[in-house]
């Protein structure tokens, strides 16, 4: 149960499904209910397999290129910490790629459940890396199996969040989701922090030894 509470709460943090509610209700204003649900699903779906295959095939690409977990662990650490400072700063959106030619070029589309909801506004270099490390610490069969089911629980929440979008933002309202992101940027720059800290910690003991 701590693994599976640890996994979902980072995913949750780096994820940040509220923070995307604003978009999400920018994007869908003038689509029907049953559109809006359709298109959270989808979303949902296609974040549950993008970090899915990051956390399993994610190890395989690191042995290809060559590179050492701990310095994944140290870029993924700022990658995570820059999200952290977005979201401080109010500047998460444009951080994730979504600018006004994006957003017009969304509106244009039938299905923006891909891009750019899952990718990059979701599923990002962040989260893909969390995982990607993770595995790394945790591959016994039952670790697999509980880091699953928190990867599932978070494309649950992820598809109940943007479902229930329109109706978050008239009762949060903008200063309630930018007061929430912020919240959850310190956490996240924490989990950023603590990422780069133990990997240059077991570097230097790998050094000494």
């Amino acid at each position: 149960m701590e693994l599976f509470i640890y996994l979902f709460a980072a995913l949750f943090s780096v994820l940040n499904p509220i923070g995307t509610v604003p978009i999400f209700v920018g994007l869908t204003q003038h689509d029907s209910k049953k559109e809006r649900s359709r298109i959270s699903l989808w979303t949902a779906i296609n974040v549950f397999i993008i970090l899915l295959v990051s956390y399993f095939i994610g190890q395989y690409v690191l042995s290809f290129f060559g590179i050492s977990i701990d310095a994944l662990r140290i870029a993924g650490g700022i990658v995570i910490v820059n999200s952290g400072f977005s979201l401080l700063s109010g500047k998460f959106n444009k951080k994730r790629g979504i600018n006004k030619k994006i957003e017009n070029e969304a509106h244009q589309r039938n299905d923006i459940a891909l891009t750019p909801l899952a990718i990059p506004m979701l599923a990002g270099p962040g989260s893909m890396s969390l995982l990607i490390a993770f595995y790394q610490e945790h591959h016994e069969l039952n670790e697999i199996i509980i880091s699953t089911l928190a990867i599932l629980a978070i494309a649950i929440a992820i598809f109940a969040i943007l479902k229930s979008a329109h109706y978050l933002a008239r009762i949060l309202g903008a200063s309630g989701i930018v007061a929430i992101s912020r919240i959850v940027g310190f956490i996240v720059i924490s989990i950023g922090i603590q990422y780069i800290v133990s990997s240059i910690v077991n570097i230097i003991k790998g050094n000494l030894m």
